[in-house]
């Protein structure tokens, strides 16, 4: 007998899931939407209750119609339709997808930022689905009656996201073996501008708004711009004291606040030492960090 030790998938689940962090709520989110949903569905059902279109009381409430006066009456939708979905398989891919990425993502990033790709990325598809149903001659027939649900231009902009942070991370895909991240990426979007000819145009459009969002974004912060300023948190002055010279550590009398010179150069080493590991990652992979280059991202991607 060995001494090796395999964690109990069952264990690695609950440990997920209960932990109070960004992408467990997130995804949790989307299920208990989804039970709810369906749940009030099969009662709509019953008593045969639906608007003249033929769709559920609760997919015209929630769901982002194409039709720009429709919009108007219902703009709550751009942000319901991004939790929204009536399928199961619909609902299963897209929380694979999410999982995956957003594991990756906060290899490297925060929450906050987590939250608000999610939401951008989705208001970014809502907008492209808009625009082409309302701009392009083939959808004008269809766009007083088209609508568009799903997670999947958020899950995808999360991805695409991390995949344009950090484009040399490898991962492992069954049969495949190892991928880029950023070859993921292309794949992705190559895939949903060929389909857009298919029964879904619209879904596509929306996921190609995700991906524009996470390009975007994920450009932006590998060059050291956050093009969402507003999401981080304040620099609070407990945090930034030093022993003053010759003085007992302890007490909160022997302590000063950083000077601005002072605080903007330890900022600088500070960034120049996650610059130094990122470029590590880039050519060699999040596998080659040692252990203490490991928790000085891990400890970054928490402020």
């Amino acid at each position: 007998m060995n001494g090796s030790y395999y964690p109990n998938p069952l264990d690695q689940f609950k440990r997920f899931f209960s932990s109070k962090t960004a992408l467990p709520r997130l995804i949790l989110i989307n299920i208990f939407i989804f039970a709810f949903v369906n749940l009030v569905q099969l009662f709509l059902w019953l008593f045969r209750v639906q608007t003249e279109q033929g769709l559920s009381l609760i997919t015209s409430l929630l769901a982002v119609p194409a039709s720009i006066d429709t919009l108007a009456l219902k703009p709550w939708t751009i942000f319901t339709y991004m939790f929204f979905h009536e399928g199961f398989f619909h609902l299963l891919f897209n929380m694979m997808v999410l999982y995956f990425g957003g594991i990756i993502f906060m290899q490297y990033l925060n929450e906050r930022q987590l939250i608000w790709t999610y939401l951008f990325g989705g208001l970014m598809g809502a907008a492209f689905y808009v625009m082409a149903f309302n701009f392009f001659p083939v959808f004008l027939e269809a766009t007083p009656f088209a609508i568009a649900l799903g997670a999947s231009a958020s899950v995808l902009s999360i991805l695409i996201a991390i995949a344009a942070y950090v484009p040399h991370y490898t991962v492992n895909l069954l049969f495949i073996g190892q991928v880029k991240l950023k070859y993921l990426a292309v794949f992705f979007i190559l895939m949903d501008i060929f389909s857009i000819q298919g029964d879904n145009p619209g879904g596509h459009i929306a996921h190609l708004g995700g991906a524009f969002w996470g390009i975007l974004y994920g450009i932006t912060l590998r060059y050291h711009i956050d093009i969402l300023p507003f999401i981080h948190l304040k620099r609070k002055k407990s945090n930034l004291r030093v022993n003053t010279p010759g003085v007992n550590s302890s007490g909160s009398t022997n302590r000063r606040p950083l000077s601005d010179d002072d605080y903007n150069k330890q900022k600088n080493i500070n960034q120049q030492q996650i610059d130094q590991i990122l470029d590590k990652i880039s050519r060699s992979g999040y596998e080659s960090l040692t252990q203490t280059e490991k928790a000085i991202l891990f400890k970054n991607s928490k402020q």
